[in-house]
């Protein structure tokens, strides 16, 4: 009877085992996912960004270290790989293109540019797409570094491979612009 009893036991701990294993290995899929939907976002970003830089220079082509900054920011953010290297260069991009897209006020020529608010709409766009992104992959890795850092899987999880993954961080100029109110005047 003892050795039921035992078996019992042994069979709900195996199975325990196998589905928090099996749930752990979702997770971090789901996570894997999101990131590749950031890198997605990322590359339609980056592939706008020369055409916008061309258009802009048509108009203002005295405004070379702006255009240049750009450039570099770009390619920085092509290079950067991992969540934390990748919001700090998309991080540096960003101020860069708010920098371009503040010239347009200078030259009323490029802001009434076709293709300058095409650009200028199709980076908004995307802007939207991986911010929403971002806080899918975050989510995705909030419900992943919970799960194996929950009692009793943090007892075994590091032992098959899992280990907490680093948030998408957009950095604190960002958060702060996204956190400001926005103010609305009659």
């Amino acid at each position: 009877m003892s050795g039921w009893i035992l078996l019992a036991i042994i069979a709900a701990v195996a199975i325990y085992l196998v589905t928090a294993y099996n749930t752990m290995v979702t997770l971090r899929r789901r996570a894997d996912q999101a990131f590749a939907d950031i890198d997605v976002q990322l590359k339609q970003r980056h592939d706008l960004i020369p055409n916008l830089v061309e258009t802009v220079k048509g108009y203002a082509t005295h405004e070379k270290e702006t255009l240049d900054a750009v450039i570099k920011a770009r390619n920085g953010a092509i290079a950067a790989s991992g969540p934390n290297a990748q919001a700090a260069a998309e991080q540096q991009l960003s101020g860069a293109v708010g920098r371009l897209m503040a010239l347009a006020e200078a030259y009323p020529d490029l802001k009434a540019n076709t293709n300058f608010l095409k650009f200028q709409e199709d980076l908004g766009g995307v802007e939207d797409k991986l911010s929403a992104a971002r806080r899918f992959f975050n989510n995705s890795v909030g419900e992943y570094n919970a799960q194996i850092e929950s009692v009793p899987a943090v007892f075994f999880a590091s032992k098959f491979g899992f280990s907490p993954r680093e948030f998408f961080d957009v950095g604190p100029e960002k958060r702060a612009e996204i956190e400001v109110v926005p103010s609305v005047k009659f």
